[in-house]
């Protein structure tokens, strides 16, 4: 089974870094991207295909008018993936989903939002390594000759130069995982990482279903949630370290200071 429900904050922490040991390097450094959610039940789905009709069409009218009216330094280089990569991160609908390389950043986001303590988190592991084994020629050699096991947006946009690139390639339906540009504190904080599909309508968790081999889905039960979050306070892995800012920081407070009980409360 890929899913795995834990009992106690000293399982959870078995399970997200089980099989870190990389035997070619002698370190723990696992291939290991991860992404926490709030309630277990929430597919991989990306904020594009939320919004339902002709995602393709959706896309590339989005991220023209996104580029259009947007300030010309907000991004370091006049790329897909420059653009891609501050668009997702100030809001607009992608096909790319955020991940982390750290399992305690992922612990956060299943725990953020109190109002869902009710409901199961899940933390969701893929490894990127074994997923790029099936990417198309042209990518899993723009990986070899830079010795890398993850993209840069520099390396992608060196191969695909347009959304019409991406969906020329072969095979069809595949899934690669790219480190953005450290645009802000934000990103560098939380350690972050960006998929991509090659198709603006897939599903990543349907992809992976039929891939058990690459993932696992650690749940952490709403039992558990409380003891969780206050570990994590206290490791400060916050709002206010992983948002730096008054938004942050006003969101970690009121957070904080909510008494057990009264999450729906203002």
């Amino acid at each position: 089974m890929n899913e795995t429900e834990v009992g106690s904050w000293a399982e959870l922490q078995d399970k997200l870094f089980e099989d870190s040991w990389n035997e070619g390097l002698g370190r723990f450094r696992p291939n290991h991207a991860f992404r926490g959610t709030d309630d277990a039940s929430y597919p991989l789905e990306t904020s594009i295909t939320r919004l339902g009709g002709d995602v393709e069409d959706l896309e590339r009218h989005l991220l023209r008018n996104f580029r259009k009216y947007a300030q010309r330094d907000a991004v370091e280089q006049d790329s897909l993936w420059h653009w891609l990569s501050v668009a997702k991160h100030h809001g607009l609908p992608t096909r790319l989903l955020d991940w982390t390389h750290s399992p305690f950043v992922a612990m956060h986001f299943a725990t953020a939002d109190i109002d869902k303590f009710d409901a199961h988190g899940a933390i969701w592991v893929v490894d990127y390594v074994e997923a790029h084994k099936l990417l198309p020629e042209e990518l899993t050699a723009e990986l070899a000759e830079e010795g890398s096991n993850l993209f840069t947006v520099e390396m992608l946009s060196g191969t695909v130069g347009s959304l019409e690139d991406l969906d020329r390639m072969h095979p069809p339906g595949f899934v690669g995982f790219f480190e953005p540009p450290s645009v802000d504190e934000r990103i560098v904080n939380q350690y972050a990482l960006l998929s991509f599909m090659s198709d603006p309508r897939a599903r990543l968790d349907r992809w992976l279903e039929e891939r058990p081999g690459l993932w696992k889905k650690v749940m952490v039960p709403a039992e558990l949630k409380w003891e969780v979050r206050d570990k994590l306070d206290q490791a400060n892995v916050t709002e206010r370290v992983l948002f730096p800012g008054l938004d942050g920081l006003s969101s970690w407070l009121k957070r904080h200071y909510t008494p057990k009980g009264g999450g729906q409360k203002d």
